[in-house]
């Protein structure tokens, strides 16, 4: 690992600690009061400096009242299960009878509660399951540096130690499409299906043009992290009121500085160097998946992705651009011999799991139909 990766692990490391923010505002405390002892004339930076200490600090507590706050109001409402020396958050509900259960997982580095429509209106007719994934929603951070890999092995430990038993359709938005992909590629013997919901290619991080969205993703998140360690956060609910919305849940949840740091360092795979570094660990190649059940489920055309073609001027090479982006999605129908495509409604773009849930459930839910009753549990 290079000297700049690990140093920038260990700054990670740190800011998921949401004590943080007290270490950092003794750095200008500190340097303040020793400035003061310089003589009059370094006395007003070393005022400076206190001053800056200060709302550092005041800001730093304001996060941890905060924090303490939500953890009243919001305690897990699966299991917190160990997987090695850190724990990982698991809601399992519904009966998946003789049939497979379904395991969500949004795209980002967002916890499980972000699909929890499509989870409310699966569990109706199967067992359904969210797993918040190392420092996202309330799991614990786990080691760094965060990867695809290490997350697609911490996955099936979780469900193994929350008690779940496959077989198991695998279903992942984006982000957590490439990581369901990586978990059936290493277990295919606990996978009945696999569906991807306009999942994340590698391609479009090793060969298509640099995009802002990806290249500061990880950069992005880390500035976020320190947002949120000094007090710049939405407020909890006054007057005794909570959040209902599970989406409103989930953002409070993961105002926790830990969120942001597992996000800002499993993002920097989606870079050049990045997927250099581990593609071979992530990447999901042609016909690995032998003749798992797929469903590659995306929209028709590009719809919600103007600002990505608007940025080119050349018009030969935006045509180029939205060519590769229509297509390259399609690298995933190759990993299996009984892969398909599914078109999203008319009209949805990348976001089309919060706009169509009841869509996605039925894709699902044909997926299930298609598939035997599990084998009767031996115990």
């Amino acid at each position: 690992m290079r000297p700049g990766t690990r140093v920038a692990d260990a700054a990670l490391r740190l800011l998921g600690r949401d004590w943080a923010g007290l270490a950092i505002a003794l750095l200008p405390a500190a340097a303040g009061a020793w400035c003061v002892t310089l003589g009059t004339g370094w006395r007003v930076l070393g005022g400076v400096l206190c001053a800056v200490a200060l709302a550092l600090g005041l800001g730093s507590l304001r996060h941890l009242v905060h924090v303490a706050r939500v953890k009243v109001r919001y305690p897990p409402p699966g299991r917190m299960v160990d997987v090695g020396g850190h724990r990982m958050h698991v809601l399992a509900e519904g009966d998946a009878g003789r049939g497979p259960t379904v395991v969500w997982m949004p795209g980002g580095h967002a916890g499980g509660y972000a699909m929890y429509r499509l989870h409310a209106l699966a569990r109706e007719r199967t067992r359904s399951v969210l797993v918040d994934r190392p420092g996202s929603g309330w799991s614990d951070p786990g080691p760094f540096p965060r990867t695809t890999a290490a997350e697609a092995v911490e996955l099936l430990t979780a469900l193994e130690r929350a008690g779940e038993k496959g077989p198991y359709v695998f279903v992942g938005h984006s982000f957590g499409g490439l990581l369901m992909a990586n978990a059936a590629r290493r277990r295919p013997d606990l996978v009945a299906g696999l569906v991807l919901l306009d999942p994340t290619p590698p391609d479009v991080v090793a060969f298509g043009p640099s995009l802002a969205s990806l290249r500061h993703a990880a950069r992005d998140q880390g500035a976020l992290a320190l947002r949120h360690l000094f007090g710049l956060h939405p407020l909890v609910p006054r007057n005794g009121a909570k959040a209902q919305d599970p989406t409103q849940v989930l953002a409070l949840v993961e105002t926790r500085t830990k969120a942001n740091s597992a996000a800002a360092s499993i993002l920097r795979e989606l870079s050049p160097g990045g997927i250099t570094r581990d593609g071979w660990q992530t990447v999901v190649h042609d016909g690995e998946l032998g003749s798992l059940p797929l469903l590659l489920v995306a929209p028709r055309d590009l719809t919600g992705g103007g600002h990505i073609f608007d940025a080119v001027d050349d018009p030969e090479e935006s045509a180029r651009v939205r060519h590769f982006f229509l297509t390259v999605r399609d690298r995933f129908l190759a990993a299996s011999s009984a892969a398909r495509r599914v078109y999203t409604p008319e009209g949805t773009g990348h976001d089309f799991p919060d706009r169509a849930p009841e869509f996605v459930v039925q894709v699902v839910g044909s997926l299930l139909d298609g598939h035997g009753p599990r084998a009767p549990d031996p115990s």
